[in-house]
């Protein structure tokens, strides 16, 4: 693709159709629009999690109303992928930019030679804690080792009846991001037919019998995450801390409003002692559908969002959105960001730190609606029972696998 190629498109009058979830995007499209004049980009909210990909696989099955570009989060790429519904970006210049971003986001979008988005906002690992709960059971320190957090667990409920958290019994994401922190690789996909599936392993089962010891002992809440009872049991104690996301602690900020001032921000507990490592829970990219008509306008728009230091530097101190690009994780108008509500604490530059220790191999299978949809008929039951986890392991591979052959793919 020649520069001269990219400039004609960019000064040929052109409408491009978005569909994205963030919240007053508009802010960043209008920067896009104020530097290419002859681009004008439809922005559209068709739904978040699966009503938008819903809309998005008819729309590229059908062949009409697909939009030039999407908002597609990392685990559902390789859907996409597999249907041949994104355009591979590198032949438009985003290999150029790979460098511009952490290393284990930019695998996220790039596995192999094909380029299939640009990261917009991922979701690192961390420990957000109630100070004052944890101080009243003589826990002066976040625990740095899950052995430790083990014992706290034990200290809190007994000084003070709260949980030291919560363990979403449906929540996917957060069970499988402990195991990315483990170095755990329960997915394999070569981007084509061949996928491997080992949810049961011997080291995923060490993880789900930590889990299950806590839980049966009373010492981990089960329930339900993201619905007003657990809303609920963060802003009133019942939770001293959560397990979360680099999102959460803006996220935190919105639900328990009336705790400002006493939640702390630490890295995860470490499997041993003198590890740094994370994983990571969420995120998404800007990927352009195959179907485009525009192809180097829509690439433009996607980099422009996510790469123009003006727009990504907005995105993550205005929408809060955690960021991947490296100028903004090193902009001091980010890191230095004092939060009140976690007692000054400069929040983004510690989740910065943690986006650094995030492992660099991490790969989904092209049909993780059914994996999550699976854990949460499967595992959920159980976690929700406090029962066996490692045992409900077992049979949540077993789905996998059976569906994984009954659509086609070679298991190995």
């Amino acid at each position: 693709m020649s520069q001269e190629d990219i400039d004609a498109a960019m000064e040929t009058p052109t409408e491009l159709t978005f569909w994205t979830w963030v919240p007053d995007i508009d802010k960043e499209v209008a920067l896009f629009e104020e530097a290419y004049p002859a681009i004008t980009v439809k922005v559209e909210n068709v739904g978040q999690g699966l009503p938008h990909y819903q809309k998005l696989r008819s729309a590229m099955e059908s062949g009409q109303g697909a939009p030039d570009v999407a908002q597609i989060e990392y685990q559902y790429i390789p859907s996409f992928v597999v249907s041949e519904s994104l355009l591979d970006l590198g032949p438009y210049g985003a290999t150029d930019i790979a460098d511009d971003y952490v290393e284990w986001a930019w695998k996220q979008v790039a596995p192999g030679d094909q380029v299939w988005a640009i990261p917009q906002d991922v979701g690192p690992m961390g420990n957000l804690y109630r100070e004052e709960i944890l101080t009243a059971a003589g826990i002066s320190e976040p625990p740095g080792t899950w052995a430790e957090y083990a014992e706290a667990a034990q200290a809190v409920k007994d000084s003070t009846g709260s949980y030291i958290s919560n363990l979403g019994a449906t929540q996917a994401g957060q069970m499988i991001g402990f195991w990315w922190q483990a170095g755990i690789k329960p997915f394999t996909y070569d981007g084509s037919e061949t996928v491997s599936i080992n949810v049961n392993s011997a080291e995923a089962k060490e993880i789900a019998d930590y889990w299950t010891d806590l839980i049966q002992r009373d010492l981990i809440a089960t329930d339900v995450d993201f619905n007003d009872a657990w809303y609920q049991g963060l802003a009133n104690g019942k939770y001293a801390g959560w397990l979360t996301a680099a999102w959460g602690p803006v996220f935190l900020q919105g639900t328990a409003q009336g705790t400002s001032g006493l939640w702390r921000a630490a890295p995860l507990p470490q499997w041993e002692e003198g590890q740094n490592v994370s994983g990571n829970w969420g995120g998404s990219s800007d990927a352009v559908m195959a179907s485009t008509k525009n192809p180097i306008a829509a690439y433009k728009l996607a980099e422009f969002l996510n790469h123009d230091e003006a727009s990504a530097l907005q995105l993550a101190t205005e929408q809060f959105l955690f960021p991947p690009q490296k100028s903004v994780l090193e902009n001091t108008e980010f890191l230095d960001q004092a939060s009140e509500f976690y007692g000054g604490q400069e929040v983004n530059k510690l989740f910065a730190e943690i986006s650094d220790t995030v492992d660099t191999d991490f790969q989904w299978l092209p049909f993780m609606d059914y994996v999550y949809w699976s854990y949460e008929e499967t595992m959920g039951t159980v976690i929700a029972g406090k029962g066996d986890i490692a045992a409900a392991l077992d049979t949540w591979q077993d789905q996998l696998l059976s569906y994984a052959e009954s659509q086609g793919f070679t298991v190995e």
